[in-house]
């Protein structure tokens, strides 16, 4: 029977005010787990220490729709090496201290103020107080020493271990208090701040068992329910959707407000949707479905530019980017692997004349121009010429010759058959593989023009399209490849973040990958000129340092550097806030600030 038993005595007074006291502690449990699911921005909370940006106000509101060409492979950020995982991750969690895209200078982030010994050592923190995770949960000194305790730990190859080893020695990390903590050097460590751009803090509530239990690798894949992810960025997770999107929701609890201390972000969703290629990308654009576009072709960025007053978006070239686009051979150890076939050919990618013949074969501003319609520069080197601050100028830029390659080759011991079949000293035909990703336009370009050029030496070259996800599982796991077409860089002007690349011990040392110790001599000396410059604080002694770098890597051509995009991105016209930059991410960098002019006014309609 529902309602009273009528054949109950009458209740006590007692009785009666327990019941209204159970009823109103239900109800404000309801409220309380009603506020825990919403996302709408928090009240601010007496002791929470908000950072307060200087953009224009905002309103709230709003689903901003970014389409992506591929799928995020994880919303791990510790085990995170592909661009699309970074660009979702990067909105979901924050750093200590955080590399402003449009300046290229730190600032506070998590971190309110920092300060360092006198010898360049001691690292001292001071943490936000009040900042709480996506979930709601507090961050403090605890989940700072547990995520750079997951960083450092060897076993879980983080790609950014490398920046975190000083003079052959982890970092040490140490809290003082709840709201303070050390970190102390081996030696002296060169922009030491920079370090910690891009290394999210962690909670170490949700991930502290799974890394115990030696599964950290394994958490936070794409499946993992959006509750067991928070992180603190300015938006957490609320929908994954296979093969089509992710849906970001506010984050109720974000410690960014704006002058008039409105809680950030303004908008209401984030939602990246995969659509295949940049063709698709633009298509979505230009019918109003996405509201911002990053990293167009520059072919789309004519068709685009002949649209903009009429379809209401803006368009901008903000000049070379820092990324470097490249032609990697397969050098790393294939001995345990059952690819013989790829082995068997490896003499030819050691072979430095090899190499250099490529290099010289392949007309970079044919690149430039067929690839970037002249919205690009050619590229000798790992550096861009916009990174003024770092270029080696006097880096050599020799001129296309396909009879200076010819000559390399046969120094090499190479010759040709009557046919221009280029053979090896062997009598083997050189033919080999390019894999390229298919979602990137530009790459599969350069890939067909480096095809064509090597056929004028006598190469058989093949190029091989892959899904990006499937071709970074070849270049990092399995091996599986012969050449690729790849790209790095764009996060950081200075040359720290790239020990990961050049160090012989890096995540991302593309060649020789895993490798115990240096494979040549001259990977020991760039070892060692990338720790000497990481430990030194004079910025022209370290520039001498990194132009020597620079320099070994040019004469033994690890990989054979192509060129570099102009970086092309727009917006709709009611996206406020919007500041495009050179570092990435360059249109989401400060997502937080951005909001529509026009209320309602957004592409999630015809997104969802």
């Amino acid at each position: 029977m529902n309602g009273y038993n009528l054949a109950q005595p009458e209740r006590s007074a007692h009785g009666i005010y327990m019941q209204r006291l159970g009823c109103l502690a239900t109800l404000f449990l309801a409220c309380a787990l009603s506020c825990l699911a919403s996302s709408d921005p928090q009240p601010l909370q007496r002791g929470e220490e908000l950072q307060t940006t200087d953009n224009e106000v905002g309103r709230y509101g709003g689903n901003l729709v970014v389409a992506q060409r591929s799928e995020p492979k994880t919303l791990n950020p510790v085990t995170a090496a592909d661009a699309p995982s970074r660009e979702v991750i990067g909105r979901l969690m924050a750093d200590l201290i955080h590399i402003n895209r449009a300046s290229q200078q730190t600032e506070p982030a998590l971190v309110k103020s920092w300060s360092m010994s006198k010898d360049g050592r001691v690292f001292t923190v001071k943490l936000r107080h009040g900042v709480r995770f996506s979930d709601g949960q507090p961050f403090d000194a605890d989940d700072v020493v547990f995520s750079f305790q997951v960083y450092l730990d060897e076993k879980v190859h983080s790609p950014q271990r490398d920046l975190l080893v000083a003079g052959g020695k982890p970092v040490e990390v140490q809290k003082i208090d709840q709201y303070t903590v050390r970190f102390t050097l081996a030696q002296p460590y060169a922009a030491a701040e920079r370090i910690f751009d891009s290394l999210a803090m962690m909670p170490r509530h949700l991930l502290e068992k799974s890394y115990a239990e030696g599964k950290f690798a394994q958490a936070w894949t794409l499946n993992t329910s959006p509750a067991e992810v928070a992180g603190l960025g300015p938006f957490r997770m609320k929908e994954y959707v296979a093969g089509q999107r992710i849906v970001l929701e506010r984050n109720p609890y974000y410690w960014k407000a704006d002058r008039n201390k409105n809680r950030l972000p303004y908008l209401d969703e984030l939602i990246f949707l995969f659509v295949g290629n940049e063709d698709a990308q633009v298509l979505r654009f230009q019918a109003g479905d996405t509201d911002v576009i990053s990293r167009v072709s520059a072919e789309n960025y004519a068709l685009l530019s002949k649209e903009a007053p009429s379809r209401g978006f803006e368009l901008f070239d903000l000049g070379p980017s820092l990324e470097y686009n490249f032609l990697v051979f397969n050098l790393n150890d294939l001995k345990s692997r059952n690819l013989d076939k790829i082995a068997n050919k490896q003499a030819w990618f050691e072979d430095l004349k090899f190499r250099q013949a490529v290099s010289s074969a392949i007309d970079r501003d044919d690149i430039v121009k067929l690839v970037y319609a002249g919205r690009g520069v050619p590229l000798w080197g790992n550096v861009s010429p916009s990174n003024k601050f770092w270029v080696d100028q006097a880096l050599p830029h020799p001129s296309r010759s396909l009879e200076g390659a010819r000559k390399q080759l046969k120094a090499a011991g190479f010759s040709w058959r009557g046919d221009g079949q280029l053979m090896d000293h062997q009598g083997q035909p050189v033919e080999f593989s390019i894999i390229a990703s298919s979602s990137n336009a530009q790459r599969m370009k350069m890939a067909t023009i480096i095809q064509d050029d090597l056929s004028k030496l006598g190469m058989n070259v093949h190029v091989v399209p892959l899904e990006f996800r499937a071709l970074l599982d070849r270049v990092f796991q399995t091996y599986d490849y012969e050449a690729s077409i790849m790209a790095l860089g764009g996060g950081d002007a200075d040359p720290n973040p790239e020990l990961n690349v050049w160090l012989s011990s890096g995540g991302t040392h593309l060649w020789h990958l895993g490798e115990p110790k240096p494979a040549t001599d001259w990977e020991a000396q760039i070892d060692q000129l990338m720790q000497k410059q990481m430990v030194e604080l004079k910025y022209s002694r370290r520039k001498h340092l990194y132009d020597q770098v620079q320099e070994l890597i040019g004469q033994n051509l690890p990989c054979v550097f192509l060129a570099t995009p102009n970086i092309l991105v727009g917006a709709k016209k009611n996206v406020a806030n919007f500041r495009p930059a050179i570092l990435e991410p360059n249109t989401l960098w400060n997502v937080e600030q951005l909001y529509f002019r026009q209320a309602g006014a957004s592409g999630s309609g015809a997104a969802r």
